[in-house]
């Protein structure tokens, strides 16, 4: 009888990893006292959470409550669809899965008072092994789930060579870029190419975008060719708005004024609807943001906080749509804070929402009750629009246990082909 539950407890011990796959990971908003949380690798002008394995990145963050907390995180292996890989943790890690965050430091000769955090990997307790999809949970004093936060780890075994093309269907020219995309396989010895590959193409990394669940048109001579393909066709949509906090004190480009009072409050100019407006170019960092100040030396915890009105003024009638502001500032969430309120009294939908002191890129989206992101009621959408398009290849044989991630293209749409 003891050797008979043995193996009972052996079989469902070894099936632990099997019921675990698939099982999705769910995302987690920051409460309101969380902000600036930033995941980035340690490259000069990089913002996106593409990281290659083996290379250093860090996520940080403040929590406007000021007091120390005991916090935690917590990284988990994915699959192509964001669920659990099911691989064990010595798998795809060295060392903890969960560790204490011990970089923290209290803001200092700042109005708004914060604790800031900040994590670093790899790190003395823990090492990515395996390229894959990420989520970074940090963890509170109880253990529960603070926030979640996306990453992508990639190795470059094989080229992909991207373009961007006006789109070829007639009624979307003046609207919409089509995407087209190689991916080399001569090196990756493929049985099975259309079930081994997979692909995610995304517009300038924005979650909201992603297109997944692609066919190549054709296979021929270590090439899958996606092209011609319906469903990696974007709405263009317009150049991100922006401001410049760096001088919280005083008014700058696009800040009509500022004023002190608990914290600082800073009012930029109204915006104004541009879906009926000719195209304009100006340069922006594809809805991205950087902290700075030109007033202290240590962004991270002399950096201050202001309260940031954003005011629209728009002649359409919204019917059964919300609108926000939208950017990586809150990782492209649609959430109550940043939805923008109709005042009856100005004839404007408003909002406002704290930010550290920065350069931030921001647009207005509408969105209804299936979620759906459309970033071209308010704003329009011109094929000049610059933008990056990013493709993610993922590999996946028969007979392995996760799923690689092999390869990334890019390409940005001043190259615009016809």
């Amino acid at each position: 009888m003891y050797i008979i539950k043995s193996c009972i407890f052996l079989f469902f011990l070894f099936l632990l990893p099997v019921f675990a796959q698939g099982q999705q990971i769910e995302e987690v908003i920051p409460p309101l006292y969380i902000k600036s949380v930033v995941l980035n690798p340690h490259k000069v002008n990089k913002y996106v959470p593409l990281i290659r394995l083996g290379d250093s990145f860090s996520l940080s963050f403040d929590d406007l409550n000021g007091d120390q907390k005991y916090y935690s995180y917590k990284i988990e292996h994915c699959n192509y669809n964001w669920e659990s890989s099911g691989l064990s943790v010595s798998e795809y890690l060295s060392g903890f899965q969960t560790d204490r965050i011990r970089d923290y430091e209290d803001s200092f000769n700042t109005f708004q008072n914060y604790t800031h955090y900040r994590i670093t990997i790899p790190n003395k307790n823990m090492k990515i092994k395996k390229t894959g999809n990420y989520i970074i949970s940090v963890l509170d004093e109880d253990n529960s789930v603070l926030f979640t936060r996306r990453v992508i780890i990639y190795q470059s075994r094989t080229n992909v060579e991207v373009s961007v093309h006006r789109s070829r269907d007639i009624s979307y020219i003046d609207q919409k870029q089509d995407i087209e995309f190689v991916v080399f396989t001569n090196n990756l010895n493929l049985r099975d190419p259309m079930q081994d590959i997979k692909v995610a193409v995304y517009q300038n990394m924005d979650w909201n975008t992603v297109r997944t669940d692609i066919p190549p048109k054709y296979i021929t001579n270590g090439k899958l060719l996606y092209n011609y393909v319906s469903d990696i066709s974007f709405w263009a949509g317009n150049e991100f708005l922006y401001f410049d906090s760096k001088e919280i004190r005083n008014a700058t480009n696009n800040i009509a004024k500022t004023r002190l009072d608990e914290i600082f409050n800073t009012y930029l100019y109204i915006d104004e609807e541009r879906y009926n407006k000719a195209y304009s170019f100006y340069p922006d960092i594809n809805g991205y943001f950087v902290l700075r100040t030109i007033d202290t030396d240590n962004i991270s915890i002399e950096g201050d906080y202001s309260m940031v009105h954003f005011k629209l003024d728009t002649k359409q009638t919204i019917i059964d749509k919300n609108i926000y502001v939208y950017g990586a500032y809150n990782d492209w969430k649609l959430t109550d804070e940043n939805k923008m309120i109709f005042n009856e009294n100005t004839r404007l939908y408003e909002a406002a929402i704290p930010f550290k002191q920065g350069f931030y890129n921001y647009t207005y989206v509408t969105s209804d009750s299936s979620g759906e992101v459309d970033n071209h009621q308010i704003e329009g959408s011109f094929y000049q629009t610059e933008n990056e398009y990013t493709v993610i290849v993922y590999l996946k044989q028969f007979g392995d246990r996760y799923t690689q991630v092999i390869g990334i293209g890019s390409a940005n749409s001043r190259e615009l082909q016809n």
